[in-house]
């Protein structure tokens, strides 16, 4: 079994855990489903605002997909909630592709 049927059955059995949506949206990704990998990264941080890594992978997902103004936003939700749970190791890679964006 694939990867992404695999972590579909672990997401059917428990529809709200965070880790398991985030790993099928990397999944998503590496298969180009991009969309897929959006609504999953989008829908873990509704959940939980501080599951600070979703918040990078999504901002990357955007700027691919030229959506730079969305991605800025989530860039500066991450960094603010890295700061906030004093994750100085996620803010500044947050920071680092934020400025890669911006300037």
């Amino acid at each position: 079994m694939d990867k992404i049927a695999r972590l579909k059955e672990f997401l059917a059995a428990n529809p709200v855990d965070n880790f398991v949506q985030h790993a099928l949206a990397m999944e998503y990704i590496k298969a180009g489903e991009d969309a897929k990998a959006q609504e999953l990264f989008e829908n873990v941080l509704s959940n939980d605002p501080t599951y600070i890594g979703s918040y990078y992978h999504l901002a990357k997902l955007l700027e691919r997909n030229h959506k730079e103004k969305e991605a800025v936003a989530v860039y500066e939700k991450g960094m603010a909630a890295a700061k906030a749970a004093g994750d100085q190791h996620a803010y500044q890679e947050l920071l680092s592709a934020y400025e890669d964006l911006v300037y």
